[in-house]
């Protein structure tokens, strides 16, 4: 069961009931991960909803909200299926480390050292300055807006339909 391993902090499709938890699913079947608690951001950060309606935490501590989320520990196996699925090898998410409140009340309790899937620094601000506007949590709601990827336009990629998010509305 996930003894060893990271801590992650699932914030959007990958937390219980959303379109990715399936992932999870399979990870905690095979003893590779373990749903640990909910948790909030010790710090406020920027959560946004992009394109396809992926939610993507931005790396900007002091910005935003609290994002309330969900703790999972994921042996290295696991890792290796979650990293791929986040893209963090083509520039989609950066793993880096963050602080979280377990529990997710609020209250300044029991503090644990997670690692969360921020979006790439090469669009992560820019995104943010896009948006503006940040959430405190991924809901079912927002997650019915979330396109998966056999669902998108042929052809399309991440990082162009990033790009043209980006482009300054005329």
């Amino acid at each position: 069961m996930a003894a060893q391993g990271s801590i992650i902090f699932s914030y959007g499709t990958l937390k219980r009931g959303f379109p990715n938890h399936n992932l999870m699913e399979d990870l905690i079947s095979s003893g590779d991960a373990a749903f640990i608690t909910s948790g909030v951001t010790q710090q406020p950060y920027p959560l946004v909803i992009g394109p396809n309606g992926i939610p993507y935490l931005i790396n900007i501590p002091g910005q935003g909200r609290r994002v309330k989320g969900e703790l999972y520990r994921v042996s290295s196996r696991g890792m290796v299926r979650v990293d791929e699925l986040e893209g963090t090898r083509v520039g989609h998410y950066e793993r880096l480390p963050i602080r979280v409140e377990r529990n997710g009340d609020g209250d300044g309790g029991d503090q644990s050292a997670a690692e969360a899937y921020f979006a790439d620094r090469a669009f992560g601000e820019k995104m943010w300055e896009r948006i503006g506007e940040g959430l405190s949590e991924y809901t079912v709601r927002d997650g019915e807006g979330y396109v998966r990827k056999e669902n998108r336009p042929p052809g399309s990629s991440f990082l162009g339909e990033i790009q043209l998010f980006l482009q300054p509305r005329s």
